[in-house]
C-alpha cells in the first residue's frame, strides 16, 4: 500500500506472534511491547537528516554525523501509546514528548478528546504520533489533527498493527502523513477490533478489562 510501510524484521515478527498469544502475560506483553518499539523505532527514524560536526577522538579531530537541527517529538495516544513510547525514549531520550488523550466511544466509535499537551515548537520538529492500533483510525486522525492545528507539518504515524479500513480511512485524511506498522490484518469486526490481531492493546499492557 502507497504511504505504508510494513516492517517485517524477523525479530519484530517473532515478537508480535507471542504478543497476539491469549496466554501472554501482563508482564510479558508489556516487555515485548518496549522491545518491538526499538526495533519499528529504527525503521521510522531511518531517513532522519544529518549534519556534519568536528568531534575529537582519543586519536584525533574529525568530522563525524549529527541530527540536523531540532529533533523529535514522540506523540502519544493515550493510554496504550505509552507503551511504544517508552521503548523509543530509550532510543532517542532526548525527544520531547506530546501526550494527547482520546478514549472511544463504545457506540459510535468515534475518538473523544479528554487531555492534550504538547510542547510550543511543534513547526521546528518531526513529530511521530504512536498508538498500538490502527483500528478505524478515528482516534489517529482526530490525533494529528490536533497536532497540525498546533503547528506540526511533519508527521509521521507508528503502530504495531493497522487494518485495512483504518489505513483507507487515515489516507484520506491525511494523505500526506506515511505510516510504519509491523503487519496489516485481515479487517475489523463489527466492533471495531482488528482480527486477527491481539485484543485491546491497552488492556493487555495495564492488566485491566
Amino acid at each position: 500500500m502507497q504511504g505504508v510501510t510494513v516492517v517485517d524484521h524477523p525479530l519484530v515478527q517473532h515478537k508480535l506472534t507471542i504478543m497476539r498469544k491469549k496466554e501472554t502475560s501482563t508482564a510479558g506483553f508489556r516487555r515485548l511491547l518496549r522491545e518491538i518499539s526499538l526495533l519499528l523505532g529504527y525503521e521510522v527514524t531511518r531517513n532522519l537528516e544529518l549534519t556534519t560536526t568536528t568531534i575529537e577522538t582519543p586519536i584525533e579531530e574529525m568530522e563525524a554525523p549529527t541530527l540536523e537541527g531540532k529533533k523529535l517529538v514522540f506523540a502519544s495516544v493515550l493510554r496504550a501509546g505509552n507503551g511504544l513510547l517508552e521503548g523509543l525514549l530509550d532510543l532517542v531520550p532526548a525527544a520531547r514528548v506530546a501526550h494527547i488523550g482520546l478514549y472511544r466511544d463504545h457506540e459510535t466509535l468515534e475518538a473523544i478528546e479528554y487531555f492534550f499537551k504538547a510542547p510550543s515548537d511543534l513547526a521546528d520538529r518531526l513529530v511521530i504520533v504512536v498508538d498500538p492500533m490502527l483500528a478505524t483510525a478515528n482516534s489517529a486522525i482526530a490525533a494529528i489533527d490536533k497536532l497540525k492545528g498546533r503547528g506540526a507539518t511533519n508527521i509521521r504515524f507508528l503502530c504495531l498493527l493497522a487494518a485495512p479500513e483504518g489505513i483507507e480511512r487515515f489516507t484520506k485524511a491525511h494523505p500526506d502523513v506515511p505510516i510504519f506498522t509491523a503487519s496489516i490484518d485481515r479487517q475489523l469486526n463489527d466492533k471495531g477490533y482488528i482480527m486477527p490481531g491481539l485484543g485491546d492493546a491497552g488492556d493487555r499492557m495495564y492488566g485491566t478489562k
